[in-house]
């Protein structure tokens, strides 16, 4: 189990710098390695065997396995789907006119969930492009619980000399990181339309006609995962006869891949489903971030739950939305007792500003 799934090990280390949120993670971290190891799963043949084996008379089973598998298998949906006593859904002597539906996805699956996992990583590969290591450079060694008191103010008269001369420059900074939470959205959506386009457009509809027989008596189900993942189907073999012809051999196949997809797959379904309606939920909170000051306000002083309600009020107003990012996501890197120094010191340069304006 260590050699198919250690390679992974790597992505399961947290980053030593938060740049982005918990919802951005299970994008990047916990869906890109539950794709990687679904991936290697089906392609281990220690814990699943053969992919294929079929059984005719006249071939030799090695060829036959190996011409089914590249050819692909087929089974007749119009054949009795919907009969629950017939033993192997879908295969029964071909008649004519019967439509045959061919089954070639199998074939694809791990290469699949890899091409998905990219996709899951490519908005926190952008956004560390956009980044540049922003947070890392501002933290300095802030992160660090213990700091030599003197250094420590030293860093925090840095960083607030930064914020002051560079205030109100913020705002491309924290939009591009709003860029990189629209395409997860519009990546976890787009995969659930891909899927149902790779499985034939039964993906949609997958997991809810799943849960949907449990409810049924044995006797009444109808298995889904039977018609999208067949364990048993059919193949048509074609080889020269004695006197030259073309002889016709059907063989039957079994599947014990299937058995693993179709587990897969409703996983899946219910996976992208809630990442889909937390990722919404997430771009609506947001909106309403971006567009409300008062959260804006509220939420800081959360984070700076040490420093008095006044000096929060006062940096926030003094912040617009790209300032105000920044300073969150320093709260996530920073001892809790530097980043109250932080504020207080910049609700001071604040105020000393504010006096000496004119009147």
């Amino acid at each position: 189990m260590y050699d198919v799934f250690g390679s992974v090990k790597g992505l399961l280390k947290l980053d030593s710098v938060n740049i982005d949120n918990t919802i951005f993670r299970l994008h990047y971290k916990a869906t890109v390695i539950v794709l990687i190891c679904l991936s290697l799963l089906v392609t281990s043949r220690q814990y699943i065997g053969d992919p294929i084996d079929c059984i005719v008379e006249g071939v030799p089973d090695n060829v036959m396995d190996t011409y089914c598998w590249i050819q692909s298998t087929f089974t007749i949906p119009s054949s009795k789907m919907n009969e629950i006593n017939l033993p192997h859904p879908g295969v029964q002597p071909q008649q004519e006119g019967d439509q045959v539906k061919y089954h070639q996805y199998y074939q694809w699956v791990c290469f699949v969930l890899f091409f998905q996992a990219l996709l899951f990583y490519f908005p926190h590969y952008l956004w560390k492009a956009w980044e540049g290591g922003k947070i890392n450079a501002l933290i300095l060694d802030l992160g660090c619980p213990i700091i030599a008191k003197e250094t420590k103010r030293e860093r925090i008269k840095l960083l607030v000399d930064y914020f002051v001369s560079n205030l109100n420059r913020h705002n491309f900074y924290a939009i591009r990181f709003f860029i990189c939470e629209v395409l997860n959205f519009i990546n976890v959506v787009g995969q659930i339309y891909f899927v149902d386009f790779f499985l034939g457009g039964e993906f949609s509809t997958y997991g809810r006609d799943v849960f949907r027989i449990t409810e049924l008596e044995s006797e009444d189900r109808i298995d889904p995962m039977a018609k999208v993942f067949p364990k048993v189907t059919k193949c048509t073999f074609h080889k020269f006869g004695p006197s030259g012809t073309i002889m016709r051999i059907d063989g039957l196949c079994i599947l014990p891949l299937n058995i693993v997809n179709e587990k897969i797959y409703v996983f899946l379904w219910f996976w992208f489903i809630l990442l889909a309606v937390m990722s919404g939920l997430a771009l609506l909170y947001r909106l309403a971030v971006v567009l409300g000051s008062r959260i804006r306000i509220s939420l800081l002083k959360t984070q700076a739950y040490l420093v008095p309600r006044n000096e929060v009020e006062l940096v926030a107003r003094k912040c617009q939305i790209g300032d105000w990012f920044v300073l969150v996501l320093l709260s996530k890197n920073i001892d809790p007792l530097a980043f109250k120094e932080l504020i207080c010191d910049l609700a001071c340069r604040f105020d000393d500003k504010e006096q000496v304006q004119p009147a």
